[in-house]
């Protein structure tokens, strides 16, 4: 459990607040972006850059996001999110208990709204149209907002769920394809938990399904809401894994494939391509990244039988991924290195390396791009 918690939550590093001023600058029409969070206990920044078409990344500033991060590892996915039509990016400051609301414009981000989050350690935020729901590690429990035509945050009454016990050590929340269902993933209890939404934007209570693999991390739904679930198997030696369910009406899950090798370390972050061909999880512990083909019926397949689509560098531990919106490019963070890597996604599903960024934070959290 102590590997499991260096590898997936990382080391606490001391972090030096950055200046928005030193770093911003125009970030002239590019075709995309990715952006990551400083988490620094002092001033929380979100850093921007921007993408080419050939899915280089240039530094394109460092804006604040009004609250605090921790400082260290939150064992997390989803820290922050972009929202529909890529026009608001919606961050979670663990530190301080709030959700930040920043505008994208063409010289880059603006704060302009500011909420507390209605629990305590945001650590994962989903989006589905005009509805926000957060995952708090520290109270195991969710709760919803409502998103106005400007960015500002409602509060929706009665929606704050609890997760199946206290301590269960939450990684991520997210909505189906459809916004019918939320689901979070426990990794204290090896338990994901599926709450449907109501036509009023209200979850019932949580329906919990046993993970077929061990230590359920990061995950996300395919085009048909099959849910790919990675697992960290507690950080054991080259016994992470990944597996694939269908979501029933009932809330219960019915595994399709279950937990198929990558045959490393640590799988804790986990995306499914914009097609729906195929996943991919980080392997914090190998350095890695194992990619799966999704069959039509829902099976997975890896793509590389040594589980090793693509290699990060030594001692990177890759964390946190993106894609682009059009699928040609993944972005993975490595907090240990200070850098995002980027791989060009090739015509099936391989990974190849373009480029390496040095990045200005020493204990940054999450990723989100397109």
């Amino acid at each position: 459990m102590k590997l499991f918690k260096l590898l997936c939550v990382a080391i606490v590093v001391p972090l030096t607040m950055l200046s928005s001023n030193l770093y911003a600058h125009p970030w002239s029409t590019p075709k995309g972006a990715v952006f990551t969070q400083t988490n620094d206990a002092t001033n929380n920044e979100v850093l921007m850059y921007s993408r080419n078409g050939k899915g280089e990344l240039t530094f394109a500033g460092a804006y604040s996001t009004g609250g605090l991060g921790t400082s260290g590892g939150l064992g997390n996915q989803g820290s922050l999110v972009l929202g529909p039509q890529n026009k608001l990016l919606f961050v979670a400051n663990a530190g301080s208990n709030e959700i930040s609301v920043m505008a994208l414009a063409k010289r880059g981000l603006s704060l302009i709204n500011k909420v507390n989050s209605g629990g305590d350690r945001p650590v994962s935020i989903t989006v589905f149209q005009d509805m926000l729901y957060v995952l708090h590690a520290g109270s195991d429990s969710i709760n919803g907002f409502t998103i106005a035509d400007n960015g500002s945050l409602t509060p929706i009454e009665h929606s704050m769920r609890v997760l199946s016990s206290t301590g269960t050590a939450p990684a991520q929340i997210q909505f189906s394809p459809w916004g019918d269902v939320l689901a979070v993933t426990e990794k204290a209890t090896n338990l994901i938990d599926i709450f449907s939404i109501d036509e009023t934007g209200l979850p019932n209570e949580a329906v919990t399904n046993t993970s077929i693999g061990n230590t359920p991390f990061g995950f996300d739904f395919d085009r048909r809401g099959r849910l790919i679930v990675s697992e960290a198997a507690g950080g054991a030696a080259d016994a992470g894994s990944m597996s694939s369910y269908q979501l029933l009406q009932d809330g219960i899950l019915n595994p399709i494939s279950a937990a198929i090798d990558t045959t490393e370390t640590a799988a804790c972050w986990a995306i499914v391509s914009p097609n729906g061909r195929y996943a991919y999880t980080t392997n914090a512990g190998s350095s890695s990244i194992s990619g799966y083909r999704i069959l039509h019926d829902g099976r997975l397949k890896l793509l590389d039988e040594d589980g090793v689509t693509a290699a990060t560098g030594e001692n990177t531990n890759p964390l946190d991924m993106a894609m682009s919106r059009n699928g040609r490019h993944l972005y993975a963070i490595s907090p240990r290195t200070n850098s995002i890597v980027a791989f060009k996604v090739k015509r099936r599903g391989g990974l190849r390396e373009i480029q390496t960024v040095e990045v200005p934070a020493e204990r940054m959290n999450g990723l989100a791009g397109f």
